[in-house]
C-alpha cells in the first residue's frame, strides 16, 4: 500500500526507543530528525512537514508523560495525535440525496472513484447514478458504462455528444430518481485554461453539494498547485485518493488536504469497484503507525461474508464451534477472506499483525500466500463432495487423483491437507473452551505463536 514506506520508516525510528522509560533532549531531536525524513521522503510539503515536526517536538519536551508509560508508546501517541489532526476529520457526506462533482487530472482516476463512490452508496441503501461529461478523452464514455454496470448502478452519457455542460443537464433529467449523482468531468494532462472553464461551467449547471479533487497518490510534489488551482476555481470540499496499491510516496495528498483547508473523503485500494475506503483518519493513522484498525476491518468481514457464494442456510462460520470442521468450511472461510481484499491490506487493520510484523516479512510474503490460497481453492475444486466432508480418508491414490485433475503437484495436495488438520486442530481448542480464562489462555497461546500446533497465524488459516 502506498505510505507503507512512510508508515515502516516512522515505526523503524519510533522502535529506537524501546526500553527507555525517560526521554532526553537528545533523544526528541533524533526522533524528529527521522520524522522529518520520512516524511520528506514520502513527498509531504516541506512547509508542512516542518510545522508538524515542531509540534512533536514542542509537545514531547514539554508534556509530562503518564507514570509507567515507556517513552516508545509516549511518543507514539503524540505523532499519532498530530498526524490526526494534520490530516482532519474526513468529509461529512450524509446518506440522502446530494450531488458530487469531480474534478482532476486526466490518468488521476476518476472515472474509477465515481463508480467506485456509487457502488459504496448503493451498500448503504441509496440509489446513486454516475454521469460522465467528458468529450474529450477516448473511450471516457466505454470505460465508465462498463465501471457503472460492474457496480450495479444507474449511468447516463453521451458517445456522440460534443457539449460536457448540455450532457450534464440531460444527465441529471434522465437519472431523476436517483438519491446521489456523481458527475465526473473530463481531465487533461495539465491545467489548462479551457479545463478550468468547462468545470466552472458544469458546476453552474449541476449545482453540487459537494464537490471532490480525485489525486493520485503518487502526485508528490505537484499536488499543492493543482489543489489550489482547483480550490479557486470551483472550491473544493473534499479530496479521493486514488491507487493506494501502488508503490507510489504517497505524500502529496496530504499536502492537497492541507493546501485546500479540506479532508479526505475516500481511499481507492485496489481495481475493483469495491476496493473503495470511506476515509477515517483516526483508522488511517493507527494502520500507519501499525496500530491497526478494527472498524474497518469490521466492516470488510461484514461485507465478505454477505458476498461470499453460499445459500443463507447452506453454512454458517459458527457451526465450525459446533460440529466437525470439513474441507467444506476451510473453502467457504478461504472464500470469504479473499472477498476481502488484499492480504496485506487486511493484514494492516489487525493490531499487531500489520506494521512492524509486516515489515520484518519478505516483500512478495503477501502474494505468495494469496498464491497459495487460490492454489488451495483449485485443489478443493477438484475433489468429490464426500472428500470435502471427510478429508482423512483421502489416500495416496486419491492425492495422485486429486493432483492430476487440479494441475497441481501431490506435495500441494499434502499442503492443503497438512493446512486442514492444524485449523482442525485449533477450531477443536476452541470448541473445547468453557470458560472465558480458557479463552484468554488460547488467544494468548496464540499470540506468542502455539496456535494449537499451527504455529501462530498458521494455525488459524491458510498462511503457512
Amino acid at each position: 500500500m502506498v505510505l507503507d514506506d512512510l508508515g515502516s520508516s516512522l515505526r523503524g525510528t519510533l522502535d529506537t526507543l524501546r526500553g527507555k522509560s525517560r526521554l532526553s533532549e537528545e533523544d526528541i531531536e533524533e526522533i524528529v530528525k527521522e520524522i522529518q525524513r520520512s516524511l520528506l521522503s514520502a513527498d509531504v510539503d516541506v512547509s508542512l512537514v516542518m510545522a508538524l515536526s515542531d509540534n512533536i517536538k514542542e509537545r514531547a519536551l514539554e508534556e509530562e508523560p503518564p507514570a509507567g508509560t515507556p517513552a516508545r508508546d509516549f511518543v507514539l501517541r503524540i505523532v499519532y495525535e498530530e498526524l490526526v489532526d494534520l490530516i482532519g476529520d474526513s468529509i461529512e457526506l450524509p446518506l440522502e440525496e446530494q450531488t458530487i462533482l469531480l474534478a482532476g487530472l486526466q490518468g488521476s482516476g476518476k472515472t474509477t472513484s465515481a463508480a467506485k463512490m456509487a457502488w459504496w452508496f448503493s451498500t448503504k441503501g441509496l440509489r446513486p447514478a454516475v454521469i460522465q461529461t467528458d468529450t474529450f478523452r477516448p473511450g471516457a464514455y466505454d470505460q465508465a458504462q462498463e465501471m457503472a454496470e460492474r457496480a450495479e448502478v444507474d449511468f447516463y452519457g453521451d458517445p456522440d455528444g460534443e457539449d460536457p455542460v448540455e450532457i450534464a443537464r440531460e444527465g441529471l433529467e434522465a437519472t431523476s430518481e436517483a438519491d446521489v449523482h456523481i458527475v465526473d468531468t473530463a481531465g487533461r494532462h495539465a491545467l489548462e485554461d479551457d479545463l478550468i472553464a468547462e468545470i466552472e461551467q458544469i458546476e453552474g449547471v449541476v449545482e453540487p453539494d459537494t464537490s471532490l479533487l480525485v489525486l493520485d497518490a503518487a502526485i508528490g510534489q505537484g499536488a499543492k498547485e493543482q489543489a489550489q488551482q482547483f480550490d479557486e476555481s470551483i472550491g473544493i470540499d473534499g479530496v479521493v485518493i486514488t491507487k493506494l496499491d501502488g508503490t507510489a510516496k504517497g505524500g502529496g495528498a496530504l499536502t492537497a488536504v492541507d493546501q485546500t483547508d479540506s479532508s479526505i473523503a475516500f481511499l481507492g485500494t485496489g481495481e475493483e469497484v469495491q476496493d473503495v475506503e470511506r476515509f477515517e483518519p483516526d483508522g488511517f493513522i493507527s494502520r500507519l503507525l501499525g496500530m491497526g484498525d478494527l472498524s474497518q476491518l469490521a466492516e470488510r468481514v461484514e461485507r465478505a461474508m454477505e458476498q461470499t457464494d453460499i445459500e443463507e442456510d447452506d453454512w454458517d462460520p459458527e457451526d465450525m464451534l459446533q460440529g466437525q470442521f470439513t474441507l467444506n468450511d476451510m473453502q467457504k472461510q478461504m472464500e470469504a477472506m479473499n472477498n476481502m481484499g488484499p492480504l496485506d491490506q487486511v493484514m494492516d487493520m489487525i493490531p499487531g499483525l500489520g506494521g512492524g510484523i509486516k515489515d520484518q516479512l519478505p516483500d512478495d510474503a503477501m502474494d505468495v500466500t494469496q498464491d497459495r490460497m487460490r492454489a488451495f481453492t483449485v485443489i478443493m475444486d477438484s475433489m468429490t463432495d464426500a472428500e470435502k466432508e471427510y478429508p482423512k480418508a483421502i489416500g495416496a491414490s486419491q492425492i495422485k487423483r486429486i493432483a492430476r485433475g487440479s494441475g497441481t503437484s501431490e506435495e500441494q495436495v499434502r499442503e492443503l491437507l497438512q493446512q486442514y488438520k492444524m485449523m482442525e486442530r485449533t477450531i477443536k481448542q476452541f470448541q473445547g473452551m468453557g470458560s472465558e480464562q480458557e479463552m484468554q489462555r488460547m488467544m494468548k497461546q496464540m499470540q506468542q505463536g502455539g496456535g494449537g500446533g499451527g504455529g501462530g497465524m498458521g494455525g488459524m488459516g491458510p498462511f503457512g
